[in-house]
């Protein structure tokens, strides 16, 4: 009897085959993924890697070559050989492409046997998933009005980024400005999270969370930057405020020391960064290990949101989820909502999402694919640049982190 060739992968009998993977470039800034099967079933993913569009497409021409003509419904098999088989692991660029297959994989599955992808996650442990709106953009100045129109629409808890471009120590006024700005936005009655974005060093992250302890704000994230797991659990120990992190680890082992060292009461892997659903659920899993919370990070597009919210809707320490709806990055011609055919499977009520509108089969959302290849033929055609970060330096020349 001769060996199996498993140039393939696993095989089932009855296997639907994967039989194309598409990547569409969409404004404002991401990456659909879209795999179809010899069944005629299509999965809908993301694998957007804000300003690295190209260097994802580029994985993704390896994909194609390695995985047409594998069994959809093998996700961890694949998984594994995208992640382990090409001796380099883990990073940005691979994982947020790995993240697009993995969650387009997921909504076939989830399509073929008819459930929403809570189901195959082991079935709902909630009703409904808590999401936060942004307000204040890149640099938060008038905040006040913005957190108003947050609750208006329904809003419980918002997010803001706590500083403008900062050098490595600042005047005391720059703490004094971010404590003035939380104290509007919870004079209208939200609840207020501070993304320090990684753009805040030691000497002034001390200092901004010793002046916002008397406010409590529901987390701040990044206090600082990631790769500094002993930094962070020092500033950890001098503060009651929630911290937060995780946008920018990509794996269960970059998670690990942070999770080891005690530093975070809130881990925030991005599902289109994290290996998608497979890896993210697992990371997630980890962290219930140290009663830590999972808030993903997602402000992207629709598809990474309804994976973020499939995730959340069977994840015990699911605490809340970050929602991109008008967030600053985004337009009123290209937002959120622009390429969905029903935009109120994620409609907020009281602050939350309800599973009812999440319970089609896969992601449970239907994306208008007509308007998502328009729009990416522009982008080919060279009409439309991909998103770049600005570059952000001080009135002395250096460099500053953004």
């Amino acid at each position: 009897m001769s060996s199996p060739d498993y140039a393939k992968g696993l095989q089932s009998a009855d296997a639907d085959l994967i039989s194309s993977i598409e990547t569409f470039y969409v404004r404002p800034r991401w990456l659909f993924v879209r795999v179809q099967t010899s069944k005629g079933i299509v999965g809908w993913g993301e694998a957007t890697l804000e300003g690295h569009t190209e260097a994802v497409e580029g994985v993704f021409a390896d994909f194609r070559d390695r995985f047409i003509g594998w069994d959809s419904a093998g996700i961890e098999d694949i998984w594994q050989t995208a992640y382990r088989l090409r001796f380099y692991r883990g990073g940005p660029v691979l994982m947020s492409a790995i993240s697009g297959l993995d969650i387009a994989l997921w909504d076939i599955k989830g399509k073929t046997l008819g459930v929403p992808v809570w189901q195959l996650l082991g079935g709902k442990v909630r009703d409904r998933c808590r999401c936060y709106g942004w307000i204040g953009g890149d640099k938060p100045s008038d905040v006040l009005e913005q957190a108003i129109q947050r609750k208006n629409e329904g809003f419980t808890a918002v997010k803001m980024n706590a500083v403008e471009s900062v050098a490595w120590l600042e005047s005391p006024s720059v703490v004094d400005a971010v404590v003035e700005r939380v104290k509007e936005v919870k004079s209208v009655g939200l609840d207020v999270g501070l993304d320090f974005h990684g753009r805040v060093h030691r000497p002034l992250a001390k200092q901004l969370a010793k002046a916002l302890e008397p406010h409590r704000p529901l987390f701040i994230e990044e206090p600082l930057l990631p790769g500094q797991p002993e930094e962070i659990k020092a500033l950890y120990n001098t503060t009651s405020i929630p911290i937060a992190l995780g946008e920018r680890l990509f794996t269960r082992q970059d998670m690990r020391p942070y999770f080891e060292n005690g530093c975070i009461d809130i881990v925030q892997p991005d599902v289109a960064h994290a290996g998608g659903i497979s890896e993210t659920k697992r990371i997630a899993n980890m962290a219930e290990t140290y009663d830590i919370g999972v808030a993903p990070h997602c402000p992207l597009g629709p598809i990474a949101l309804a994976a973020c919210l499939q995730l959340g809707f069977s994840t015990p320490n699911f605490v809340i989820c970050e929602m991109s709806w008008k967030i600053h990055y985004n337009s009123a011609e290209h937002d959120l909502l622009t390429y969905l055919r029903d935009p109120s499977v994620f409609a907020v009520r009281e602050g939350m999402v309800d599973v009812a509108g999440l319970s089609g089969p896969g992601l449970g959302i239907d994306i208008d694919e007509e308007r998502v290849r328009a729009e990416d033929a522009e982008f080919r055609k060279g009409t439309v640049s991909a998103w770049r970060n600005p570059v952000w330096r001080g009135p002395d020349g250096a460099l500053r982190e953004w």
